[in-house]
């Protein structure tokens, strides 16, 4: 595989936009098909997983899942086939050179996309087992992205791969499939992770939503706040990890001005700031001047967050080189 068909997975799995019913659909019909079952009596469309599972729950007639049939054995069938044609060192380069670059990602926003639903519906209903169990049924469409790209040119999976290029996820039964549109909007941080200060993260046409800051789950009403944050507002949350998230915005350095931090040590390397925090580890940065001029002639001051067990500058300076602070002794400081 190449470095171009890892890149069309990887755009796959974070497409956005309506799907295009009519090429999923056909490939539907061809994973029952290659399956040997009947292709299926209807289709029901949702807006986002959440509708689906709705959808899933009031289904009359539907028939049994045939998710093991049409997914399950035909990837098991196939892994095992590739796995005997390349033997293990083989397998294990297919994979690095395709799955692998896609999975981490790709699986993490499919189990954020399964506890968001889970908490909705749950919340509903009373009855988290019964959405749980529907959400087992699920194919996944899209976000099957990583495992299709590493057999790119199978027939036998074919039809799963068409769907994944034009679907959501999607839920096949013996007479009728459920099948949920790609989120209308997508957004990421360089990791991968899912990210937005001013809306959500990630958003389905009905309204179903994630909101999160750098990977961490947030509520939409804290992600409202953070234009207005004070020092006095982010030691008041109780909540440690909603803290970080607050303090990564507001920014380490204009926290320590505002909040009226003192100097705890100085030396030839910089100054060390300290500020404590209820409940949580304290605060600790090293404020660092870089000793080669900007273009206009001034010089840049760094800040760079140091463990709460940082004693000295020179100690906090170091670490951010991996050393102790007794084996840093720069011949010239940048």
């Amino acid at each position: 595989m190449t470095t171009r068909d890892v890149t069309s997975w990887r755009a796959v799995a974070a497409a956005t936009g309506a799907a295009d019913r009519t090429a999923a659909e056909d490939g539907i019909r061809l994973a029952y098909r290659t399956a040997g079952l009947t292709e299926p009596a209807r289709f029901v469309w949702a807006d986002s997983p959440r509708a689906a599972v709705e959808a899933v729950e009031q289904l009359d007639g539907a028939g049994k899942s045939v998710r093991e049939e049409v997914r399950t054995r035909p990837w098991a069938h196939e892994r095992r086939s590739t796995y005997d044609a390349l033997g293990a060192m083989g397998w294990a380069a297919r994979w690095s050179a395709t799955g692998a670059q896609l999975w981490d990602t790709t699986s993490a926003l499919a189990e954020r996309i399964r506890a968001g639903v889970v908490a909705e519906l749950a919340g509903k209903s009373g009855d988290e087992t019964a959405v749980r169990l529907v959400l087992l049924d699920a194919v996944l469409g899209q976000h099957d992205a990583a495992w299709l790209a590493a057999f790119e040119e199978s027939e036998r999976l074919a039809g799963l791969a068409q769907v994944a290029r034009n679907a959501g996820w999607w839920w096949p039964y013996e007479n009728a499939v459920v099948v949920a549109e790609r989120p209308e909007t997508l957004h990421r941080d360089e990791a991968g992770r899912l990210d937005r200060a001013d809306g959500p993260a990630l958003a389905y046409r009905d309204g179903f939503a994630l909101h999160a800051w750098r990977g961490m789950p947030v509520p939409a009403a804290f992600l409202e706040e953070l234009g207005s944050l004070t020092p006095q507002r982010i030691r008041e949350e109780a909540n440690a990890e909603l803290r970080r998230v607050m303090l990564e915005h507001f920014g380490y350095d204009r926290y320590l001005e505002e909040s009226g931090a003192e100097p705890v040590h100085r030396d030839e390397t910089g100054v060390l700031w300290r500020v404590p925090l209820p409940g949580d580890e304290d605060v600790v940065m090293v404020e660092v001047v870089n000793s080669t001029p900007e273009p206009d002639g001034t010089h840049r001051t760094y800040w760079l967050r140091v463990p709460p067990s940082t004693r000295t500058a020179k100690d906090g300076v170091a670490w951010t080189f991996g050393l102790g602070g007794e084996e840093y002794a720069p011949l010239r400081q940048t």
